[in-house]
């Protein structure tokens, strides 16, 4: 079982296009690149945490490979906009690919570069490594009650 952990706007469309995909086994939606360990939604919509909304893939890559979840990730939101998906604006809503490990970067890297020249330049997609990711606790439990 590996992990991914992408931000790309709003993490709950993702997330829902992403646990329909062959080998991707989980989805978690959380925040990950801010400041703390912890975080709400409240206060990241504040801006002033630095976290990104993301959606955490756990995934087997005997069935789908990372630079496939990559290429996946370039094709469902737009990596030209800096801070913001459609109507969502801040720096939460950046997209950032967080690597876990050189491996990641590397091939996250290469992705980019062929995205960025496929799109003439104009990728703003940040790569950086994992820093304090935290689950959207209030959102898990939410969602949970909804489906009672």
């Amino acid at each position: 079982m590996e992990i991914a952990v992408l931000a790309l706007g709003c993490f709950w469309g993702p997330e829902i296009k992403f646990s329909e995909i062959d080998g991707i086994i989980k989805t978690e939606v959380g925040y990950c690149g801010g400041n703390n360990k912890t975080a709400t939604y409240k206060e990241v919509c504040t801006g002033n945490t630095n976290h990104a909304e993301v959606v955490k893939l756990d995934y087997d890559e005997k069935i789908i490979s990372y630079e496939k979840i990559l290429n996946i990730f370039f094709e469902i939101h737009d990596p030209t906009t800096l801070n913001s998906q459609g109507p969502d604006f801040g720096t939460q809503y950046r997209s950032e690919i967080f690597y876990l490990n050189d491996i990641q970067k590397e091939k996250a890297e290469k992705v980019y570069e062929e995205v960025n020249k496929k799109l003439s330049g104009k990728v703003v997609t940040k790569i950086s490594l994992l820093k304090n990711y935290c689950p959207a606790e209030e959102y898990h439990q939410m969602y949970l009650k909804k489906k009672r």
